[in-house]
């Protein structure tokens, strides 16, 4: 019987190559690497074929995937907890998903803690969300935004800010020599001297990919680019959840000099890489954004952003002294608000902002684009690398393990709270 640490993590599945999936991977792996933990995790938040568990290579029998609808039930949690005897349940992503597992803490805690990786956009302080944030053992940041926040609404809870990290050796920078060979290899001739801007998102409302195409066109009208600059959008144009893109460039003209280009085809990180060396800049304007991984993944790169100062956006444009990008200070700041989320701010840029900076980025030369991305790898590997991610995440798990135990040995917990009685 092994006698490693047992592990349930809940969250978009990890194999899955969202921005949650890909740092859940990240996560999982780091723990798996010592050699002392054993992962189960349930799969969501995807579309399954089936739902037979499999594991996962190297690994083996130390990283089983259920799939699960959803992020699972209470039922499925259960069932694992018990039968797998799990010490400690790991969950990321926002906590509208968590409510049903939070509301069965009773039964979960006097047996294991619960660690959360937690992702929150923007203020104002989500007072609401205290009665979830204590309901934890620890919570983990993703941004300085949410450290902040989760520091302010729940100081009695434990928290670490552990943002979000790339593989410096994946995501790397390539010399102009062979950046040059690569647009020569990959673009068709008549894009290859264009000043390229990309766009790597899921075609979803906040992302505003519908106004980022309306603002390039206008863009490329002000200053007659359009046979002189590109938009590469890596995306789903036809995501239900988002605007119909290719309609968008066919009512705008934007087809007759390969203005606008959907990348759709699923990519390796590899490649993905290459695009990011092989364009200009990289565009992120989203509304709303917990961290931004595209961006990140493309000042590691070395190629430089122009990002909405929004989330855990504005922490990587900018280190407070260096820029590696421009940021658009949103001209609006909306409160809206859902029945689950009673108010947060929505961060608007403008039109005049984007094509303003789209401009400048534009006329730069390729030598001073370069100079500001690579300032952007030194920031993204002296703050956000791979090493020290997995370094804090092994710590930190380490020291709940030690610290609350589990099951026969649990501590820190007995669930009894006094309150006042009017």
């Amino acid at each position: 019987m092994s006698n490693k640490i047992k592990i349930l993590t809940l969250s978009d599945h990890p194999l899955s190559p969202s921005g949650v999936g890909t740092q859940t991977k990240y996560v999982i792996e780091a723990l798996l690497n010592t050699g002392r933990y054993s992962v189960i995790s349930l799969g969501g938040a995807i579309k399954h074929e089936n739902y037979q568990a499999v594991v996962v290579d190297p690994y083996g029998e130390d990283w089983k995937i259920i799939p699960v609808d959803g992020y699972g039930t209470q039922e499925q949690i259960r069932s694992v907890l018990r039968t797998e005897k799990i010490d400690v349940i790991w969950i990321m992503t926002d906590p509208r998903f968590w409510g049903w597992l939070w509301a069965m803490e009773n039964e979960i805690r006097p047996l294991c803690p619960i660690v959360y990786y937690h992702v929150w956009d923007n203020y104002p302080y989500p007072m609401f969300n205290k009665q979830y944030y204590t309901c934890n053992d620890h919570i983990a940041t993703i941004s300085k935004v949410s450290d902040d926040i989760v520091k302010t609404v729940a100081p009695e809870v434990p928290s670490t800010y552990i943002p979000h990290a790339v593989n410096g050796d994946i995501f790397t920078s390539l010399s102009a020599e062979e950046v040059e060979t690569l647009r020569n290899k990959h673009l068709a001739e008549e894009d290859r001297e264009k000043v390229i801007f990309f766009w790597n998102n899921r075609n979803a409302r906040r992302k505003q990919s519908g106004s980022l195409i309306h603002w390039f066109k206008d863009f490329l009208d002000k200053y007659d680019l359009h046979e002189k600059a590109q938009l590469i959008m890596h995306t789903d144009p036809k995501d239900p959840h988002g605007q119909d893109l290719e309609h968008i460039i066919q009512h705008l003209g934007l087809t007759n000099h390969r203005q606008v280009l959907f990348s759709t085809r699923k990519i390796a990180p590899q490649e993905l890489a290459v695009l990011y060396n092989m364009v200009d800049c990289t565009i992120n304007i989203s509304d709303a954004e917990g961290f931004g991984l595209a961006t990140l993944e493309s000042l590691s790169c070395g190629t430089p952003i122009i990002v909405n100062m929004t989330g855990g956006l504005q922490e990587q444009v900018t280190d407070g002294k260096e820029w590696f990008g421009m940021g658009l200070n949103p001209t609006s700041k909306a409160i809206i608000g859902s029945q689950d989320v009673p108010y947060i701010y929505e961060d608007r840029t403008s039109k005049e902002q984007l094509i303003s900076a789209l401009n400048k980025m534009f006329h730069m030369s390729r030598e001073q684009r370069r100079k500001m991305g690579l300032k952007g790898r030194s920031h993204v590997l002296n703050n956000y690398n791979f090493e020290t991610f997995n370094k804090q995440w092994v710590q930190l798990m380490d020291e709940i393990v030690e610290k609350h135990g589990s099951w026969d040995n649990r501590k820190e917990y007995n669930g009894i709270y006094f309150g006042e009685v009017a």
